[in-house]
């Protein structure tokens, strides 16, 4: 069980964002609430119950380096560290061939997926090595696209791809500092709101439901690697309903 650590979860309004921050919240965890929606992160905060005083909303956009600044700026002031980001948040286009790609929405899909995961880390950098005592853990959402492509998914695949390759230089530049950087892929998950299965493109260019796995199994794994000592880590884990089919598919 978690006591008085500090995390940062990017995207908390929603999602996976969302429960995994109900859940280090109940592990013990206070929780800064990130996001561009105040009033998601608010309703985030009030799904704590009896400990919403562990979670803290702060209106964020990730993307935007002087907003990144400032969020980082309150943590200092009011906690003086960090112990945990979970570089959660990211965005998306809707699956379509290369070519049909507005550069508008490239530059939308890197600006948050890359550029403000790199931010959050540089500015989780920063604390970290200044804290007392020294070092965190840095928790990266990637994809099974960092290992396979979808069809039709090269804004996404790219912008996972370089999600990989910071998850990577992350570990290796935090070594000294005792900041520990790993990364999860997460599979199909059930959606919290129940709508009509999504229907997948597979490689053939059929459209076919896949398997998922509930929300908990999702958030159980995020505690583990969390939970870990610093000289412990999880590099890398893929997540995913057993059936879903990924190997393979490219």
């Amino acid at each position: 069980m978690s006591t008085n650590k500090i995390a940062l979860v990017t995207g908390a309004g929603s999602g996976i964002g969302r429960a995994t921050s109900l859940a280090l919240i109940n592990n013990g965890w206070t929780v800064i609430l990130a996001g561009r929606r105040l009033n998601m992160l608010e309703e985030t905060a009030q799904l704590a119950g009896e400990k919403i005083s562990q979670a803290i909303p702060i209106k964020t956009d990730i993307g935007n380096q002087q907003s990144v600044i400032n969020l980082f700026a309150k943590i200092k002031s009011q906690f003086g560290r960090l112990d945990l980001l979970f570089n959660n948040a990211g965005d998306n286009v809707p699956s379509m061939p290369l070519e049909n790609v507005a550069y508008e929405d490239w530059q939308r899909v890197v600006q948050t997926n890359v550029i403000g995961t790199f931010l959050c880390s540089q500015e989780a950098f920063r604390l970290m090595k200044e804290q007392i005592p020294m070092g965190g853990r840095i928790i990266n959402n990637g994809a099974p696209s960092a290992q396979v492509p979808r069809p039709d998914a090269a804004v996404f695949t790219v912008t996972k791809h370089a999600i990989k390759g910071l998850t990577l230089a992350l570990s290796l530049e935090g070594r000294k500092y005792d900041i520990a950087c790993g990364q999860i892929d997460l599979g199909n998950v059930e959606p919290q709101i129940p709508h009509e299965p999504h229907a997948a493109k597979q490689a053939n260019g059929t459209l076919m439901i896949e398997p998922t796995m509930d929300m908990k199994y999702v958030t159980d794994t995020i505690l583990l690697m969390a939970n870990l000592p610093l000289n412990t880590n999880v590099q890398f884990i893929t997540l995913m309903p057993t059936k879903m089919p990924l190997f393979g598919r490219g």
